[in-house]
């Protein structure tokens, strides 16, 4: 059972910068794919970016790519999202999450994430 547990949300003015973190329980971190995941009120949660196990690969949603960045640092068992330039449209609840047997198996708590205009 893998645990996950986010921090670094809050509420930030437009433009601002933000770095998520998600600290994992196992040290098998290193051999999991990790995503960032993000819900709004009254939408579905959906793919920000994702992050091979050894991290390098990387892919962004269109709307974030060029202001966030998705790194891990698996001696630390820790997975990060900065996120420079914030908008508006970026609040939501920020989830981790791993990637096991081909479905995201394990998710954090999440973090809320509030960007003021």
């Amino acid at each position: 059972q893998v645990q996950l547990v986010e921090s670094g949300g809050g509420l930030v003015q437009a433009g601002d910068s933000l770095r998520l973190s998600c600290a994992a329980s196992e040290r098998t971190f290193s051999s999991y794919t990790m995503g960032w995941f993000r819900q709004a009120p009254g939408k579905e949660r959906d793919l920000v970016a994702r992050i091979s196990w050894i991290g390098g690969s990387t892919y962004y949603t269109d709307s974030v790519k060029g202001r966030f960045t998705i790194s891990r640092d698996n001696a630390k068992n820790t997975l990060y999202l900065q996120m420079n330039g914030l908008k508006p449209e970026d609040t939501a609840v920020y989830y981790c999450a791993a990637w096991l047997a081909g479905t995201w198996d394990y998710w954090g708590q999440g973090t809320q994430v509030t960007v003021s205009s």
